[in-house]
């Protein structure tokens, strides 16, 4: 009997759902706690994360979600206009879609920016906010990189150019973060610095599945975010202090190697959350949940379970 109830539990809940044009899917058993994870972007999709972390996490016991933002990623939409309340309505939709009233929120990258806003806007929807790899302040992140780059690249007349022009470019633009992106890369600040077996392994299976070949990036997703949403560049520290007022749990993670935070972001993040709901993961950088994924998913299993 248990067997069969196990092979039902798949057929049920591993289906892809589309919610008008957004992609969706879940895993695990409906009846335990949610997850929903938020991709990064913009220009993003969460198809790393679910080929990689997606079932694992939900053997721990959690009914994790996925989906890409409209415009992004598998939810292709000509007519996305890539704003916060947009991926706000969204993501309403995927709690409408599977009879959700409240989930825990797994953010990365700037999806860490969407899951705050929300949860400020939301608070009765979210059970708790995990910030991984998340942007909270970005332009504190964009000078850190940009001070640094002048540092690697003091040898490079051409770089220190390039540099140049992008510190003078207006800050509220595509082009601005796509520069200070482009920089960090050149500077491995994405990269893991020392690859393990097991990450070695989980990124050679990634490669090889239906995942990795579908992980489109809509390159316009940027574009229109910049001239369509007001809110650009933002710091949500103030927002997140008011969130945790509101009696929900913020937890976050962090890469030890994510050169994208300074060492004053992650000691006020810390200082936000408290330091027994803070973690610094060694030997890792910005895509934690493959670089160390026993490590992230134990602390993120662990926190849900016990919430406080």
């Amino acid at each position: 009997m248990k067997k069969l109830l196990f092979i039902v539990s798949l057929v049920l809940f591993s289906v892809p759902i589309f919610a008008q044009t957004i992609y969706s899917k879940a895993y695990g058993n409906s009846k335990n706690p949610a997850v929903i994870f938020i991709h990064g972007g913009p220009s993003g999709n969460s198809n790393l994360f679910e080929g990689t972390t997606a079932k694992t996490l939900a053997n721990k016991g959690f009914y994790v979600i996925v989906y890409d933002r409209r415009g992004e990623g598998r939810s292709k939409d000509e007519n996305a206009v890539m704003t916060f309340d947009e991926s706000f309505n969204d993501l309403n939709q995927i709690y409408k879609t599977y009879n959700i009233s409240k989930a825990n929120i797994l953010a990365h990258s700037f999806g860490g920016i969407a899951a705050t806003l929300y949860t400020a806007k939301f608070p009765k929807k979210v059970s708790s906010l995990v910030l991984a790899g998340a942007l909270f302040s970005q332009q504190e992140t964009y000078d850190h990189i940009l001070k640094n780059a002048v540092a690697y690249f003091k040898n490079d007349t051409s770089k220190l150019s390039q540099i140049k022009k992008i510190e003078n470019l207006n800050k509220s633009t595509a082009e601005y973060r796509k520069g200070c992106y482009d920089i960090a890369s050149e500077m491995n600040y994405f990269v893991m610095p020392k690859p393990t077996k097991e990450s070695t392994a989980l990124r050679n299976q990634y490669e090889k599945s239906i995942f990795y070949k579908t992980a489109v990036k809509n390159a316009e997703s940027p574009i229109k975010f910049y001239k369509n949403e007001s809110k650009k560049n933002i710091d949500t520290k103030s927002i997140l202090r008011e969130i945790k007022a509101e009696k929900i749990p913020v937890y976050a993670i962090y890469g030890k190697n994510d050169g994208i935070f300074s060492e004053k972001q992650l000691a006020d993040m810390q200082q936000i959350t408290d330091k027994n709901n803070f973690k610094i993961l060694n030997n890792c950088s910005h895509y934690l949940f493959v670089d160390q994924q026993n490590d992230f998913i134990n602390f993120v299993s662990n926190k849900l379970k016990h919430k406080g």
